[in-house]
């Protein structure tokens, strides 16, 4: 079917209303990143603080002891795994490509992990992948939402004050990386290894003044790697809505040149066009013309 002018216009108009939505998106794709990312690096400073605390706690304790605070060799706890999916649209593989990591990382853990799911996308892809859940959180749409998100983590996977023993503990999330968007990675955040005392009581302390453990050190040090499991979880919560914004961005990115390029085919379809009419318009005044001096 031959376009006309009026047609031209109208897939012209609605191109640039799509691509202003479009540039709407990635903006406000880029500054959400910008909030994720200041969170995260607004918890560095909190974070050395725990882990000084903890380099503290352990240079006191014995090695047994600690990791009997760390729930014994942590083969015989509870096997837990939360996986931070993105229920948002417009994310490309964002959650394939965790879910594909998951599932390998996964096979490789003892007996059947307890699994709770970050968003109902990744959820329904892990149950079609035969890994069922134990519950769905969701997903949190600002940096303010994700701290509650992280109290019910603890709630539901049993890591509360109450808890005698913390078991395994692995996270699986998207995270952002120099070069790339994003890349899946895992994390395992319980038991604590005897190579991880290792390297926190290697780290140096920051003044002269030594510290010194006030009452019982074990209820110290199991307050301390609460706040440790803390401050990881929302970390990893943020780099992955950090990462997903950054592949929303990207895609936007990619549909605004795509628009770009479609609105240079019409522009030039509809410049030929007018022109043709305008040719046929100067012809038939010449033609008239020349029969009316004839």
């Amino acid at each position: 079917m031959s376009e006309t002018t009026a047609n031209l216009r109208r897939k012209i108009s609605s191109a640039q209303e799509l691509q202003s939505v479009v540039r709407t998106m990635k903006a406000l794709s880029a500054s959400n990143i910008g909030q994720y990312q200041q969170s995260v690096h607004a918890l560095a400073d909190y974070y050395r603080t725990v882990e000084l605390g903890l380099a503290a706690c352990l240079r006191k304790s014995e090695p047994a002891d600690f990791l009997t605070a760390g729930s014994g060799n942590g083969e015989t706890g509870a096997v837990r795994a939360v996986v931070f999916g993105s229920d948002q649209g417009l994310v490309g593989r964002f959650n394939d490509v965790l879910v594909e990591y998951a599932l390998d990382e996964l096979a490789k853990l003892p007996g059947s992990p307890k699994i709770w799911a970050v968003g109902e996308r990744i959820q329904t892809r892990l149950a079609d992948a035969g890994r069922p859940t134990m519950g769905v959180l969701g997903v949190p749409n600002s940096v303010r939402a994700i701290a509650p998100l992280v109290g019910r983590i603890l709630l539901e996977g049993e890591l509360g004050e109450g808890r005698s023993e913390f078991g395994q503990l692995h996270l699986f999330y998207n995270r952002p990386m120099a070069g790339a968007i994003y890349a899946p990675v895992g994390q395992r955040l319980l038991p604590l290894d005897e190579g991880w005392r290792r390297n926190l009581c290697g780290l140096a302390w920051p003044t002269r003044n030594l510290p010194e453990l006030v009452g019982g050190g074990k209820a110290a040090l199991r307050a301390l790697i609460r706040e440790y499991v803390f401050v990881s979880l929302f970390r990893a919560c943020a780099e992955s809505l950090a990462s997903e914004n950054a592949s929303r961005r990207a895609a936007m990115e990619r549909a605004d040149r795509n628009i770009d390029e479609l609105l240079d085919h019409l522009r030039g379809d509809f410049h030929r066009l007018r022109q043709s009419g305008i040719d046929e318009e100067l012809f038939d005044v010449i033609s008239g013309f020349e029969a009316a001096s004839g």
